[in-house]
C-alpha cells in the first residue's frame, strides 16, 4: 500500500520541446560539452543557454564543475549531465513527447 501511495506522489516531469532535444542531447550515459549540445539540437547559443539554466534550476540536469547557473560564454565548454535521480521520469517523459 505504501508504494501506491508514493507513486502516486511522484512528481510527473514534463518537458517543452527544447527541453526534450537538449534531455536526447545529453543522453543518459556521459555528460557532454555545451558546444556539443549545440550542434546535437542545432539552436542558437542563448537558446540553449536558457533550456540549460531551466532544466538545472529544476534539478534535472547538473554542470560540471558545478554552478547554480551557467554564463552565455561559459556554456560552450562547460560539461553537462543528467541528474541520476531523475533518469526514469526523464524517460518517461521523452517517451510521452
Amino acid at each position: 500500500m505504501e508504494a501506491a501511495i508514493f507513486s502516486l506522489r511522484m512528481r510527473q516531469v514534463k518537458l517543452t520541446g527544447r527541453e526534450a532535444s537538449v534531455v536526447r542531447a545529453i543522453g543518459f550515459a556521459e555528460s557532454m560539452l555545451g558546444a556539443e549540445i549545440q550542434d546535437y539540437v542545432r539552436m542558437e547559443s542563448e537558446d540553449v543557454t536558457d533550456t540549460l539554466n531551466s532544466l538545472m534550476s529544476a534539478g534535472f540536469v547538473e554542470s560540471i564543475p558545478y554552478a547554480e547557473q551557467v554564463q552565455l560564454a561559459e556554456m560552450p565548454v562547460t560539461a553537462f549531465e543528467l541528474n541520476p535521480a531523475y533518469s526514469h521520469e526523464l524517460k518517461r517523459a521523452l517517451i510521452r513527447c
